[in-house]
């Protein structure tokens, strides 16, 4: 008899405990994000990197962490992998138009500041369709058009100059 509540209480001990155990992981997640908000607050860009990072090590993080964590890549001037962060946020977001419109706007905002001015605006674009109100994304897409303009000016011009430059010297040589 005593065996059988041995083995009851071992079997309800491990009921428990997979009941409880992701909640625990969810609570150890957002206790994570929430330091790495404090250090983000103090401008402490590097610190609030690695509590993100630790609170996507969760089996099943939330999308908090991979945008704060965007953010916090942002702030130290790694565009390149802000703007990976925010793809995943973007994509972790599907169902929460306003998170994911958010999060194409801040990859349009490290695309950006790459220069890569057309995947800018194809994020911008992707921002105002999921949230058509945000003024500073309308702002920020029409800047990053005259910038693609004036990138393009700019190519088209460099090309002529070539093209000039190499009919100037085919002159030289058939005058030689």
């Amino acid at each position: 008899m005593r065996a059988n509540v041995t083995a009851y209480r071992i079997i309800v001990a491990a009921i428990c405990m997979a009941i409880l155990s992701p909640s625990l992981f969810g609570q150890e997640e957002r206790e994570y994000i929430r330091k790495g908000n404090r250090l983000y607050k103090k401008s402490e860009y590097a610190g609030s990197e690695g509590m993100y990072r630790r609170a996507q090590d969760n089996a099943k993080s939330s999308g908090d962490a991979v945008f704060n964590l965007g953010n916090s890549l942002y702030k130290q001037k790694r565009y390149g992998e802000a703007s990976g962060e925010f793809i995943r946020s973007a994509q972790a977001a599907e169902g929460d138009s306003l998170k994911q419109a958010d999060g194409f706007y801040n990859l349009g905002n490290s695309l950006l500041k790459e220069q890569k001015f057309s995947e800018s605006i194809d994020a911008y674009i992707n921002s105002l369709k999921l949230n058509p109100d945000n003024l500073q994304a309308k702002y920020n897409l029409a800047y990053a058009q005259d910038q693609l303009k004036k990138q393009q000016q700019e190519q088209q011009q460099q090309q002529n100059q070539d093209k000039n430059k190499q009919q100037d010297q085919n002159k030289d040589k058939q005058q030689d």
